[in-house]
């Protein structure tokens, strides 16, 4: 539990930071990170764990907001089940979904993965119940529940460090599980595992479903605290290779590794969209490193630095 505890104790000092402060901008910042965490995290339980890599899992953060926002909007029901209920909805679509695309595998898996994202996209566009391509908005006064904007917007942040927290706790949960195992013998050959006795079907669905457990949650997280949501942003194909980058980054199959990796990478994308040189170029310039990544430390900066210093390995998952 060594290891669960201080990536616990470090997400709590983060997400503290901003409160004790009262720096909206800080507020912000971590916020971002939090977020990025919690997706990555989400991310590994297929990727890392199972090794099926999904280029389109934005498609449930997506979902998830679009599912929140349309209880609030139209029904005046609370963040918090709303966010439960989104995230739940979200879960149930990768389990239908994981029945069909999860017989592909490789490159097929990864190209049906874009297509599901790029579908529901369209549809939603299409679709004026919705909003269509503009999207919907809160009416202001949806925040007087909670005590006005400002005090939704802190409500929103104390949601997403309680997300986070959870995927973290949840991930490593299911590493030191005996479904987790199935999972890794998946991912390092699934032929394998079958002959062995491993359900691979009902493990790699039920991994795909909890993937998108927590997705679901922070897309309606997300778009309750802006206000607004509309198909581009909520299913937009980038914040997927983002995800894929921020887990490979830090470490694919490893606990502490997305959440590293979210950090670093939320970091360098800071840097860069400021700056007039490279804002417009930081997703190539992230597609370099990632490169270089697999070329040079294939299990991430978390692999590397296990393999380096062998004392670190049980404070380290």
């Amino acid at each position: 539990m060594k290891s669960l505890s201080w990536l616990i104790g470090l997400l709590i000092v983060i997400g503290a930071i901003p409160m004790i402060t009262h720096d909206v901008t800080l507020r912000e910042t971590v916020f971002i990170i939090l977020m990025y965490i919690a997706l990555a995290e989400s991310l590994n339980i297929i990727l890392g764990y199972t090794g099926y890599v999904s280029f389109g899992h934005i498609v449930f953060y997506g979902i998830g907001g679009y599912v929140a926002f349309l209880m609030i909007q139209n029904y005046g029901l609370n963040i918090i089940p709303a966010m439960i209920l989104a995230g739940l909805f979200s879960a149930l679509v990768a389990y239908c979904l994981g029945l069909a695309i999860l017989r592909l595998r490789g490159a097929y898996f990864a190209i049906a993965t874009i297509g599901v994202n790029e579908a529901v996209k369209a549809l939603i566009t299409n679709l004026e119940q919705v909003g269509g391509a503009e999207g919907i908005y809160f009416n202001i006064k949806v925040y007087s529940a909670y005590g006005g904007a400002e005090h939704a917007i802190w409500l929103s942040y104390y949601l997403m460090l309680a997300v986070t927290i959870a995927v973290v706790i949840v991930s490593w949960f299911v590493k030191k599980s005996k479904f987790g195992l199935g999972l890794m013998a998946i991912r390092e050959d699934e032929d394998a595992a079958i002959t062995l006795g491993v359900n691979t079907s009902k493990y790699k669905t039920l991994a795909y479903a909890l993937s998108a457990l927590f997705p679901g949650m922070i897309g309606a997280i997300f778009f309750f605290k802006n206000g607004n949501i509309e198909p581009e942003s909520a299913f937009h194909l980038t914040k997927s290779i983002e995800m894929i980058f921020m887990v490979m980054l830090g470490g694919f199959g490893t606990v502490t590794g997305p959440m590293i990796g979210a950090i670093v990478y939320e970091r360098i994308r800071g840097f860069l969209i400021v700056s007039e040189m490279f804002k417009a170029l930081h997703i190539a310039i992230s597609g370099i490193i990632l490169l270089l990544i697999v070329l040079f430390m294939p299990r991430g900066i978390i692999g590397f630095v296990r393999d380096k210093i062998p004392a670190l390995r049980r404070f380290v998952e």
